[in-house]
């Protein structure tokens, strides 16, 4: 696992933007957290570092939101659907098994239909915080080719340019 705490949300999407910039095709990012944590900030530096141009927000009321860059990004928000059977039916395994990159908010929602192998990201508020901008992300790798890239990530992370 890795944890960095952040103090804006530039810093956030810095650490997005490090990721995205280590996505292939057919990889799974599930994005934990309350609401306003911070989880649209993540996925607007995931999608600069992977080349998307555009707006990037939340797709909590159209559920999936397509960002065409080096490399498909689809930014899902299931936070609106009640039950497993419902986030079947938006077609989720065509995503989670395609040609792009998949970033799922809300996923431990639905752990149960995402695959074994992923990178799962919490970004909460840490406890007795006053700065509202404070973020703690804390990575967790499920498999090897995601510990590898968790490895590659920390790399990037810890660089002081």
């Amino acid at each position: 696992m890795f944890t960095a705490q952040t103090s804006s949300p530039e810093e956030t999407r810095k650490i997005g933007e490090a990721l995205g910039k280590l996505l292939a095709p057919g990889d799974v990012v599930g994005l934990i957290g309350h609401l306003g944590a911070g989880k649209t900030v993540f996925v607007q530096g995931v999608a600069k570092g992977i080349g998307a141009k555009g707006r990037v927000t939340s797709p909590t009321f159209t559920l999936i939101h397509e960002h065409l860059g080096r490399i498909p990004l689809y930014h899902v928000d299931v936070y609106r659907l009640s039950a497993l059977a419902d986030v079947e039916a938006i077609g989720i395994e065509d995503y989670l098994y395609g040609d792009g990159a998949v970033l799922l908010e809300w996923a431990d929602q639905v752990l149960s239909i995402l695959p074994d192998e992923r990178l799962d990201v919490m970004i909460k508020r840490p406890d007795n915080e006053k700065d509202d901008n404070v973020r703690e992300i804390s990575i967790s790798p499920h498999g090897q080719r995601y510990q590898h890239m968790l490895e590659e990530l920390k790399s990037i992370a810890c660089r002081r340019d």
